[in-house]
């Protein structure tokens, strides 16, 4: 192995008088204090507890959320309510979703995306969604920005579904969310 001399000049470089920061002790600090923090937060998660809102989605209850104080700090969750013979709104986020039939009978319709990457992603979605049936006890997986609404068959009952998203995709820069139709009386 061949030992190698650093040129001076490239030290120097690197020792420059350069403004100086605090990150990495910055960091620290802000992890005791997320710590001491995390010790309050909520284990169990009361019905109670679990706000309603009326959104431009349709008519949620919050299960888990990042705003709710909960040690789950990867999951949001919520329990979305279809009246019957209606629909969701529709919309696409980069994460990932999943979501279980707790009543009803329905199915979803999915807009893949299809996207590009030269210098920028470029994204654009099939004109003619694709169908996937579901009723009660079913699982079911949309794909990271595929656009999507959920229709409830049953003009009569109510559909009720539990909705899973990750807020790690979120975390890593991709907070891409968009709302393309909102749901009926929103």
């Amino acid at each position: 192995m061949t030992n190698r001399v650093i040129d001076p000049r490239e030290r120097a470089k690197s020792h420059a008088d350069v403004e100086h920061v605090n990150f990495y002790a910055e960091a620290l600090k802000a992890s005791e204090q997320f710590r001491e923090e995390y010790k309050g937060r909520l284990n169990v998660v009361k019905a109670s507890q679990m706000p309603l809102e009326r959104s431009p989605d349709g008519l949620i209850k919050h299960i888990i959320n990042e705003r709710m104080s909960t040690k789950e700090c990867c999951l949001d969750m919520y329990q979305q309510f279809i009246p019957g013979g209606k629909a969701t709104g529709k919309h696409r986020h980069l994460s990932e979703e999943v979501f279980y039939v707790i009543e009803g009978k329905g199915y979803d319709l999915h807009w893949d995306v299809n996207f590009t990457c030269d210098h920028e992603m470029e994204f654009t979605w099939e004109a003619e969604p694709k169908r996937f049936e579901w009723s009660q006890g079913d699982f079911v997986y949309i794909p990271p920005y595929c656009a999507h609404k959920h229709f409830n068959s049953d003009p009569n009952n109510e559909a009720r579904i539990i909705v899973i998203n990750s807020r790690i995709v979120k975390a890593m820069g991709f907070d891409w969310f968009d709302q393309l139709e909102n749901a009926e009386g929103y």
